[in-house]
């Protein structure tokens, strides 16, 4: 990684905080020196400071102070991680392929789940995304449409931003199609066989279009499994209406919407995948990737040669080292001569 205030690559940019401390190690020395002159002067002569001070030399006090914060800078240096030179490796990466279909209905705003439907079915993408390694994860969003958020890719941070700004804002239709959106995410697949391929539903199960399980047989026939998060619960909950109220049918009641769990549940029977409620698991996704997912047929989804940069941390830490050692040794030495003086 390459930051524009770097003149050189580095492993670990964030690591560049560390180099804050190097002038505030250099103002601290300088101030101690002045300081301790100070109040040395108020109690006798320049003259007689030598006698006072065995460290009382201006040019190797100042000398130690420099020595200090080139050390920690050097020290700071290895913690970035600088790069000198490369190694090509073969390598080949194999893993799943998985298209996250996320409902951002309106429904999803209800709250019989903590916060909202929709906030928990998002924090469990994001959650499952910082543990997968391999695996190639797209991301689509639908309600009465079906929205292209990210294709099939190996760039989490992207993905996880993606996924961090959905809202129910954006949808152009009404209403939740969920056979539209399993027809949109099985078009993202290479039509080879699905083994290495696994379609996840979020959503709470209002199907008001009907065509969900009609499209989950296809995808069955197709070898691909659904595996189906339900966000909600049986009970349900009221829907916010975004300005401290909750949405009203005609007749001014307040509406409550349900986890359609036994959909849900037919859909991803009908493929050979699997469901879970949200309400029955703390980390539901993560538990269904775990015991389930992971467990489908890996391939190879990409083969080629990639840099191994060589990290050269080892020539700052040894300046580091020196300077700390040469600061050490200018005090010592100077100690030293004053105690044999005085004796």
């Amino acid at each position: 990684m390459n930051d524009a205030f770097l003149p050189f690559e580095v492993l670990r940019s964030e690591a560049a905080v560390w180099l804050l401390a190097v002038p505030l190690v250099l103002v601290a020395g300088l101030w101690s020196l002045r300081a301790r002159r100070k109040a040395a002067g108020r109690l006798v002569d320049e003259r007689h400071l030598a006698r006072l001070l065995p460290d009382h030399s201006r040019a190797r006090a100042r000398a130690r102070v420099l020595l200090a914060a080139l050390g920690t800078l050097f020290a700071a240096l290895a913690l970035l991680g600088p790069v000198r030179g490369y190694t090509l490796r073969e390598v080949e990466r194999k893993g799943l392929d998985i298209v996250f279909l996320l409902d951002t209905s309106r429904s999803m705003l209800a709250e019989d789940l903590e916060p909202d439907r929709l906030t928990r079915a998002k924090r469990e993408i994001v959650g499952l995304l910082g543990r997968l390694k391999g695996d190639r994860t797209a991301l689509l969003a639908f309600a009465g449409d079906v929205r292209d958020v990210a294709p099939l890719t190996h760039d989490r941070v992207t993905l996880t931003h993606f996924t961090n700004t959905l809202t129910t804002e954006e949808n152009l239709v009404g209403g939740t199609n969920l056979g539209a959106a399993l027809e949109r995410a099985l078009a993202l697949f290479d039509g080879r066989t699905g083994s290495h391929e696994a379609i996840v539903l979020l959503t709470d199960g209002e199907d008001l279009e009907g065509r969900g399980l009609e499209t989950a047989r296809i995808a069955a026939e197709r070898g691909i499994r659904v595996f189906v998060v339900g966000m909600g619960t049986a009970e349900g909950g009221k829907i916010s209406d975004g300005a401290r109220g909750f949405v009203r049918d005609e007749t001014g009641r307040e509406v409550i919407t349900t986890l359609d769990g036994a959909t849900l549940e037919q859909i991803a029977s009908a493929t050979g995948g699997a469901y879970l409620s949200a309400e029955a698991s703390a980390i539901p996704l993560e538990e269904l990737y775990e015991k389930r997912i992971s467990k489908l047929e890996s391939r190879d989804l990409w083969a080629g040669k990639v840099r191994i940069p060589h990290d050269r941390y080892q020539w700052p830490l040894v300046l580091a080292v020196g300077c700390m050692l040469v600061e050490a040794g200018l005090r010592e030495r100077r100690g030293g001569r004053g105690r044999g003086g005085r004796a």
